[in-house]
C-alpha cells in the first residue's frame, strides 16, 4: 500500500522530526526567517525550505515577506485534529497508569507486611 503524501494532512506533515522541531520553535509566537530556523535546526536552507513547504500546504504554517526576508509562523489551531485525537488516548493511559500505581502500590504493602513479619521473628 503506497504512504499517503506528506501534503495531504497533518497527521502526516508532522510525521518528520525535523517539521515538528520547526513547530517546537515557531509555537513560542513570533515570526521566524528561513535563516534563522537553519541556523538553530543546524540544517541546509533547501532542507529548512521544503519542510516549510511542507507544512505551509497543510496551513500549520503562514509566510509573509518582510523586505528580502520570508517570515514564518505557526497557525497552532490547525494541530487540533492531532489534540483531539491523543485525547481520546490519554484517557486510556490516564487509566493504565492509575492501574500500574495501584499494582505498585499494594505490592510495596505486602512487602512491607513481610518485612514487618520477618523482623518480628527474628
Amino acid at each position: 500500500m503506497a504512504r499517503a503524501a506528506t501534503t495531504t494532512d497533518v497527521f502526516n506533515a508532522i510525521a518528520e522530526p525535523r517539521r515538528r522541531a520547526i513547530i517546537d520553535l515557531l509555537a513560542g509566537g513570533r515570526p521566524w526567517a528561513v535563516g534563522e530556523l537553519v541556523a538553530e535546526l543546524r540544517t541546509s536552507q533547501p532542507a529548512v525550505s521544503k519542510h516549510l513547504g511542507v507544512l505551509r500546504k497543510v496551513g500549520i504554517v503562514s509566510v509573509t515577506k518582510s523586505g528580502q526576508h520570508r517570515l514564518y509562523r505557526l497557525h497552532p489551531e490547525k494541530l487540533k485534529p492531532i489534540h483531539d485525537w491523543v485525547t481520546a488516548y490519554e484517557r486510556f493511559w490516564t487509566h493504565q497508569l492509575s492501574a500500574i500505581k495501584q499494582r505498585a502500590e499494594a505490592k510495596a504493602r505486602e512487602l512491607a507486611a513481610k518485612n514487618r513479619t520477618s523482623s518480628q521473628q527474628e
